[in-house]
């Protein structure tokens, strides 16, 4: 017979979030959770008293995850466009490798605490990257005749459209897709820029 695996809570969390990223969190249970993981829900009580504490462990991995990109060094040296071309790359990079997680961001409506505070603070990521938007309109380094929060919403939104159909091993890496959503934001789809 085959040793069960031992869980903590980062695996409890890793299992429940692909749980919800599949049937949505409000229809997911702990007991799929458990069954899923292979353990008793008595188990996962063990390590988490609640969905929803599995709920803010997953999402706070994300944001975590979102935030880090702002203090790499390429997010915090060069022109603004360049900070900002990182910052487009690494979230659609992050997006892939954390696709359950961030999958669940982007669907949370705030019908909880958990979920307004993810709201939140996924505003305040927005709103940092919308103001080095800003700084590179004003600096003629990206076209100012869009609003800068419509374009962080629009390049984000490539990225967030990743999580229905990017799957690790696919036939496109990662690296190329990331660098392709980069590439679209700032050069666009013309053959010209390609030929610059």
């Amino acid at each position: 017979m085959e040793a069960r695996r031992p869980y903590d809570i980062d695996s409890v969390t890793d299992v429940a979030f692909a749980i919800f990223a599949e049937r949505g969190f409000d229809a997911a249970s702990m007991e799929d959770v458990a069954r899923a993981a292979g353990i008793t829900k008595a188990s996962i009580y063990h390590h988490v008293p609640s969905k929803e504490a599995l709920l803010a462990r997953g999402l706070d991995r994300a944001l975590a995850a979102l935030f880090g990109v702002l203090d790499e060094p390429d997010a915090r040296t060069g022109s603004a466009r360049e900070r900002l071309a990182h910052i487009v790359r690494r979230v659609a990079e992050i997006t892939m490798s954390m696709r359950a997680e961030v999958s669940v961001l982007f669907r949370v409506r705030g019908n909880s605490t958990t979920e307004r505070d993810a709201m939140e603070r996924r505003r305040a990521f927005d709103a940092i990257v919308t103001e080095l938007v800003l700084e590179a309109q004003a600096a003629g380094e990206v076209r100012a005749d869009i609003e800068a929060a419509l374009l962080v919403r629009l390049a984000f939104g490539m990225s967030n459209s990743v999580v229905e159909w990017y799957r690790p091993g696919g036939r496109t890496p990662a690296a190329e897709i990331a660098a392709a959503i980069e590439g679209i934001a700032f050069e666009g789809v013309d053959g010209e820029a390609q030929r610059r």
